[in-house]
């Protein structure tokens, strides 16, 4: 094998067994193309904790397979007083789907009114928040998400019990002209996912310190012992995780450590997804020095940050857009050897062909 460890994936063979696996598990075309999408998006931008892998590793212990996500689920708008905002409740709807649609319905929102919010109680979780918000901001757009976690797995501060989620938040904004790509500023608001912790797994790697704890709420760096992990930048991360909480409960979320659990009569154990757009002309003051417009303005602010000697900094967002360099010019996507025998056993639950190594070109 190269260096690098890649074996390369054509692309319609990837979106193939994605589909194929969705399908099998009873979605719809359209929604299993959705996933298709999303996980060849997370897979081209070198998303290794949220690929295909992930995707329907989570689908099976909390989503079709558990009833947390219902397969050709509908959405329902409920009413709302407010022009530039939508409240969706998405039935369960697989979490790609009802993502893609709600980030579309902002960008129509916001270039009607500059600004458009979408909220969406009883969703299924929509994986990395940062794909779609790298669309928004490719296509132009200011754009927000937060959402709940599928668990309860991070331990607030100075807590000893899990009863947060690893609640991701997503910034993406439109710097191709700037920059070549996007940045997105993109994280969970645990020091590591539970996503990074099943690929140390899959790698045999150890955890960052201070990532985890195990059982008896004592730290570890073994994957193979987490049991919950712990806020990144101690009060900060804490904090940040809260908030998606807090806004998850005013849309309708229920208690934390319910979520993707059984439940009491009554009681509700869906996530929650909150998205925003806004129109880069509703936020100009129109009064930019040296009489720079606001997409040169914008230019300037990033080569005095990024001045100075700080030249060699890497931006956010500047890991992914060299990822997705690295797949185009591969052909196509990279998985390690391990990936692909995670994939393999996907292809035997829906009856597929398997991916043999020795079929594939190496990176």
């Amino acid at each position: 094998m190269a260096a690098s460890g890649f074996y390369i994936v054509p692309f319609a063979q990837h979106r193939d067994l994605m589909v194929a696996a969705y399908r099998h598990r009873g979605f719809t075309a359209e929604e299993s193309a959705d996933a298709a999408r999303f996980c060849e998006m997370a897979s081209r931008h070198g998303i290794r904790t949220h690929n295909g892998i992930k995707a329907l590793h989570l689908d099976a212990h909390f989503g079709s397979k558990a009833g947390g996500c219902v397969p050709g689920a509908t959405i329902e708008e409920v009413p709302s007083r407010f022009a530039a905002s939508r409240i969706w409740n998405a039935n369960r709807k697989l979490g790609q789907s009802t993502a893609f649609a709600a980030m579309e319905e902002a960008i129509r929102l916001a270039d009607q009114y500059g600004i458009g919010q979408v909220s969406v109680d009883n969703a299924f979780h929509y994986l990395w928040g940062g794909g779609y918000v790298m669309d928004a901001a490719r296509r132009g757009y200011v754009a927000y998400t937060n959402c709940t976690a599928a668990l309860a797995e991070v331990v607030p501060m100075g807590g000893k019990f899990p009863t947060l989620g690893t609640n991701p938040h997503s910034w993406g904004f439109p710097t191709v002209e700037a920059l070549g790509y996007p940045v997105v500023i993109d994280w969970a608001t645990s020091t590591v996912a539970m996503g990074r912790v099943q690929q140390f797994k899959r790698e045999g790697r150890q955890l960052p310190p201070l990532a985890a704890v195990d059982a008896q709420g004592q730290a570890t760096t073994d994957p193979d012992r987490v049991a919950a992990l712990l806020p990144f930048g101690a009060h900060k991360g804490y904090g940040l995780s809260l908030i998606n909480e807090m806004v998850a409960a005013l849309i309708g979320g229920s208690l934390p450590t319910l979520r993707s659990r059984a439940i009491p009569e009554g009681e509700k154990r869906t996530c929650c997804f909150y998205f925003s757009v806004i129109h880069p002309e509703a936020l100009s003051g129109g009064h930019f020095a040296q009489g720079r417009q606001q997409g040169e303005n914008l230019r300037a602010v990033l080569r005095d940050i990024f001045g100075h000697g700080n030249e060699g900094c890497t931006l956010p967002g500047q890991p992914e857009a060299e990822a997705a360099a690295a797949t185009a010019a591969a052909g196509g996507l990279l998985f390690t050897a391990a990936e692909i025998a995670e994939f393999n056993e996907l292809a035997r639950e829906c009856g597929q062909a398997e991916w043999g190594l020795e079929a594939l070109r190496r990176d």
